[in-house]
């Protein structure tokens, strides 16, 4: 820029700025005091509030201000308020709430955490449309969101989880952890939100610099912007991204993506300290489509959100951004009807000849058919994001959803199988669910079509991801060689899960090839990578990977911790310590996990192993009994209560609950393992033989199993029996030092 032009420039810019009331400290020029670091570029920015934006914007603005972000959170007062508090009452469930004013604020009388009613302050109104909850404050900075919500579609009081009794002591009772605002919603519903938990006190100082979703929410924080735009200084618009902000427009949907995800995804925050780059996962962990949360062909099931359904989609992979459907700034889809989907698809999708109902009927929809919806909250219907084309067929083998179906309720799969074959014909284009269907299933067949779908690299990351998740469930040596060949895959969400699969084979396995992930350009990656580690004695870890693992390890704890707030997240810290030996720390974690919720169980189990580990087997066992009274039918209690029985000396009860965790059809190799070897101490030989066949077959491949059954065999000099589970071993651990006098014996070194 030559000295004239930049006169001109600076003048023409200073005039429209104050022209548009633009408050920057005067709307003086920043020419001598611009933020730049030693780098020549802007320094770290903060944040400065929507209403700086809208004298530029004001069309940006003007559309923000009528969205659900404008209206996530607000001080609750008459005007933001949407229920009826006329000392109305609403009974759900059992539970009497009464709502109404008092000296101008608004009450809910309900039933509080110890079980009795009480009257509640809302303090803030949580979301608007279509429904609205309040929350209220309690001691320690939390503040609690209420199950019982405004229905603003339908103008009533409505129970979210209706017909369901949710006792005042659990987990996802409104005054529960599993309600909590600090943890649970704060961070999606506030703008520049800092959580400030204390875990000693179990308390929040939490803090925003805007009480909604504001742009900076998606833009990242604007004062670099505003110095930006007010400053004249050469070459400074080449140096800066975005204009100062860490997200502006871009072609790169992907990019646009990451600022829809941290609350569009159903996830795991890795940090306070947010990265910002390209790459989700140095930010987050988004959830695979398996079948703990999706249905097992990657339809929405739980309240999974749009992020993981959008990236397996064919939209997603021709380059479709959120924003060629949605005005980023209302939220609002930019047209209505088929003729959203018109504006990139060709009009024949568009006819009778395509979708086969009236046009302009429910039938003829296009999102009818392919984004199903589903209601989540009570009332709040959602669609599938992963654009699929309708699969009756695979509803008939597997018991999915389909949209056919979802529509004529009085028809079968079968019927709507038939119609599609008969408009389309017999055979239907590939797609990924067609290998991840069969392989969820973890059968005999399974191996070969998640093989098939991780290998193929033109499926969507997120579709191999799960298929990677699926094979560590599956110990086998062609598995085991997939996800040491994931480990490298350029999908670091396949990285991920090829790190967290792992831990179900030998470390001898995996030792030395996952080193460089320790090291990965990936936050997420390297905290899989140290978690896989961690559990190793520390003299077992190669020399060449503690420097690297020691400081990955550290990530992975401060991820951890920055969960604690949240009962998993103490539950996982109370893991890591305790594979740490650190069983002290570990017994503190369990119990703050317990204290949050009480049902979790699985924390009983190893807040067990925590207090046997000092010698206390006294409050170990307790503990396991307590375990035991909540689920009677868990097998794992019963292994877990054999085990520390066996070792108090108390043999005759160990058996009886081995026993009792078999009758219970246990998978757990482990099981077997330590029965079996109990039996054969006992001189139950044949009843040990039994008991490991059992456990062989339900783990053809567990190595345990197989090493003690071909030494129960070679104890009987039935060298025949024994060598199929040597070779077994030889095929899984050939390196492995205990195996090798088995080898030797059978000439297999």
């Amino acid at each position: 820029m030559n000295k004239s032009f930049q006169v001109i420039f600076s003048s023409l810019l200073f005039v429209i700025v104050c022209a548009l009331a633009f408050f920057v400290e005067g709307c003086e020029s920043k020419k001598s005091n611009l933020s730049l670091n030693e780098a020549g570029v802007l320094a770290k920015a903060s944040y400065i509030g929507s209403e700086s934006c809208k004298n530029c914007h004001r069309s940006q603005f003007s559309d923000w201000k009528t969205s659900d972000h404008f209206l996530a959170m607000q001080h609750a007062h008459d005007t933001t308020v949407l229920g009826d508090f006329n000392d109305v009452s609403f009974v759900a469930d059992g539970v009497k709430s009464r709502f109404f004013k008092k000296d101008g604020k608004f009450y809910i009388n309900t039933e509080g955490g110890d079980g009795r009613n009480h009257d509640f302050e809302v303090l803030y109104t949580f979301g608007h449309y279509p429904l609205q909850q309040y929350l209220i404050a309690f001691p320690g900075g939390r503040l609690q969101a209420t199950r019982v919500s405004w229905d603003s579609r339908d103008n009533k009081w409505f129970h979210q989880y209706s017909g369901e009794k949710i006792h005042h002591r659990e987990w996802l009772h409104w005054t529960g952890n599993g309600q909590n605002w600090n943890t649970m919603c704060a961070s999606c519903h506030s703008t520049d939100l800092q959580k400030n938990y204390n875990f000693e006190e179990d308390s929040y100082q939490t803090a925003w610099n805007e009480i909604s979703v504001g742009c900076e929410s998606c833009h990242g924080p604007g004062s670099n912007h505003i110095e930006f735009v007010t400053a004249s200084v050469s070459n400074l618009g080449e140096r800066l991204a975005n204009a100062g902000f860490l997200y502006g427009k871009s072609p790169d949907n992907q990019l646009q993506l990451n600022t829809c995800a941290p609350c569009h995804a159903r996830k795991t925050d890795l940090s306070k300290d947010l990265m910002h780059s390209h790459e989700i996962m140095d930010d987050l962990i988004p959830q695979i489509i398996s079948n703990e949360y999706y249905h097992a062909d990657g339809q929405i099931n739980d309240e999974d959100f749009e992020y993981s359904s959008f990236v397996q989609s064919k939209m997603f992979h021709n380059n479709v951004s959120c924003s060629n459907c949605h005005n980023p700034h209302s939220g609002k889809v930019l047209t209505i009807g088929n003729n959203l989907c018109m504006s990139c698809h060709e009009p024949k999708y568009n006819t009778v000849a395509h979708h086969f109902h009236k046009i302009d009927s429910e039938g003829a929809s296009c999102i009818n058919c392919h984004m199903p919806v589903k209601t989540y909250m009570g009332n709040d219907h959602r669609r599938d994001h992963s654009f699929r084309i309708p699969r009756p067929d695979q509803s008939i083998q597997f018991g999915t959803p389909n949209t056919c179906t979802g529509c004529h309720g009085n028809k079968s799969d079968q019927w709507a199988a038939d119609q599609i074959e008969g408009w389309f014909g017999k055979e239907r284009d590939y797609h990924f669910s067609d290998d991840l269907l069969p392989g969820s299933l973890l059968d005999g067949k399974s191996e070969a079509h998640l093989l098939k779908l991780f290998g193929d690299t033109a499926q969507p990351g997120i579709a191999r991801a799960t298929a990677v998740y699926y094979l560590g469930n599956m110990p086998t040596q062609k598995s085991a060689m997939a996800l040491l060949k994931a480990l490298k895959d350029s999908e670091a969400l396949v990285r991920y899960h090829a790190l967290k699969a792992l831990v179900n084979f030998p470390a001898e396995l995996w030792i030395h090839e996952a080193i460089p992930n320790l090291s990965d350009q990936v936050r997420a990656v390297r905290i899989a990578a140290a978690a896989l580690y961690h559990p190793l004695p520390k003299n077992a870890i190669p020399a060449n990977a503690v420097q690297a693992f020691e400081k990955a390890n550290g990530e992975n704890k401060k991820y951890i911790q920055h969960q604690t707030d949240f009962a998993i997240g103490n539950i996982m810290m109370g893991d890591f310590e305790l594979q740490g030996n650190n069983h002290v720390e570990a017994i503190k974690y369990y119990l703050r996990g317990l204290q949050k919720d009480s049902s979790a169980n699985y924390a009983r189990l190893n807040l067990s192993a925590a207090y046997s580990s000092i010698g206390k087997n006294k409050e170990s066992l307790q503990i396991l009994e307590d375990a035991l009274r909540i689920d009677s039918k868990n097998d794992r209690i019963y292994f877990n209560l054999a085990l520390l029985q066996y070792e108090m000396g108390d043999t005759k009860s160990a058996l009886l609950n081995f026993q009792k965790a078999v009758d219970l059809e246990s998978q757990y190799p482990a099981t077997y393992y330590n029965y079996g070897l109990l039996l054969q101490q006992e001189g139950r030989v044949s009843d040990a033989e039994n008991v490991l066949l059992k456990g062989y077959s339900i783990s053809p491949q567990a190595t345990n199993i197989n090493y003690a059954l071909a030494f129960l065999y070679l104890n009987q000099n039935q060298k025949g029996k024994a060598l199929p589970h040597v070779r077994i071993l030889k095929s899984l651990d050939p390196g492995n030092p205990q195996y090798q006098i088995l080898f030797r014996e059978f000439g297999l070194i």
